[in-house]
């Protein structure tokens, strides 16, 4: 169902992919938007190492929600910031690819605990952070996204 990678030699481990998913903090997030259009959007994630899905954390409605109820299929994509070797121009970066199925999370214990973790990613400040989930937690709806498929690689620029 899901196409091997091409280039195999630049291919990094699941392992690989997870910490990337883990430790950045933004990617796109794509879905089959209207006239079957995609629609990608910049979104923050948590990889939940307990039940290997990714979550993001919006708000109910819009295009991207709207979408995923005609069509609960869609890809997420994360790169690093990559590096550079001594004297060299180029840069060297990881990306991963995910294929899943999503769904929308609406349970209210659920939404505190792993907004609580995705914050983590930005400042361990617990008062604020309460704050937040405190303030718009009635707003919000986490989509949990099933990977039934991940690939990563390393490339250099060229």
């Amino acid at each position: 169902m899901f196409r091997e990678m091409k280039r195999k030699n630049k291919a990094i481990t699941k392992e690989e992919c997870i910490e990337l998913l883990k430790n950045e903090k933004r990617g796109v997030l794509s879905v089959i938007g209207d006239g079957g259009y995609p629609y990608g959007v910049p979104m923050n994630h948590f990889y939940n190492e307990e039940d290997g899905c990714l979550y993001f954390h919006t708000g109910k409605g819009g295009h991207r929600n709207e979408s995923l109820l005609k069509n609960n299929k869609a890809s997420f994509t994360v790169y690093d910031s990559g590096y550079k070797e001594n004297g060299d121009w180029a840069l060297h970066i990881k990306s991963v690819i995910v294929f899943g199925e999503a769904e929308l999370i609406e349970d209210a214990e659920i939404i505190k605990n792993i907004t609580r973790k995705l914050s983590y990613k930005f400042t361990s400040d617990d008062a604020y952070i309460d704050k937040e989930i405190k303030a718009f937690l009635n707003e919000t709806v986490l989509l949990k996204l099933y990977i039934k498929h991940m690939c990563g690689k390393l490339v250099k620029e060229s």
